[in-house]
């Protein structure tokens, strides 16, 4: 049985999110263009990147790595979905902190490779709305087996989210070496 439309998020409002989530990072990098962090702000703006990278992916690995231990048997689908709904907040804490962090230190939005980067924070914005909206589809199934077709709209969030958030860090690694 499927949950009734009425339980679900709204698509509009998902949308809605998506659209406010999109123009608040590009009025980011608006404002980092205009943003001249002398030497202790940046100091502090890249301990509150890090931290926030922590708490962010951190819970991301979490959730992914339950749902693994169930795909493999070892865990319950509840316990999957109960620790994703736990851990939202600090995966949208961590992905908002670090883009309000990510202010200070100086983007060189030329760059390809940081353009490249903040199409991936975008991704893991959209992704991560989405994710929402497949884990209340999974919530009608805590009790029986998942359709197929919902199994792998599910391990291709998982895919878009592991890509766009070792990604970025990565390309933040990188820009951070030049």
């Amino acid at each position: 049985m499927s949950r009734t439309a009425q339980e679900l998020t709204p698509s509009w409002l998902l949308t809605a999110l998506g659209l406010v989530a999109t123009a608040g990072i590009a009025a980011a990098c608006w404002t980092a263009g205009h943003v001249h962090a002398d030497a202790s702000l940046l100091t502090v703006a890249r301990f509150f990147h890090v931290a926030f990278l922590v708490v962010g992916l951190g819970s991301v690995l979490a959730v992914d790595w339950l749902a693994v231990l169930w795909l493999t048997g070892k865990r319950p689908l509840t316990a999957v979905l109960d620790t994703a709904v736990a851990l939202q907040t600090p995966i949208w804490t961590g992905l908002g902190g670090l883009v309000v962090s990510g202010l200070f230190l100086r983007p060189d939005l030329h760059s390809p490779l940081t353009l490249v980067k903040l199409g991936l924070v975008v991704a893991v914005t959209l992704n991560g709305l989405w994710a929402h909206r497949l884990g209340q589809l999974l919530e009608a199934h805590r009790s029986d087996s998942v359709p197929r077709g919902l199994l792998v709209r599910s391990g291709l969030a998982a895919t878009i989210s592991q890509t766009g958030w070792w990604g970025a860090c990565l390309i933040g690694f990188l820009n951070s070496q030049g």
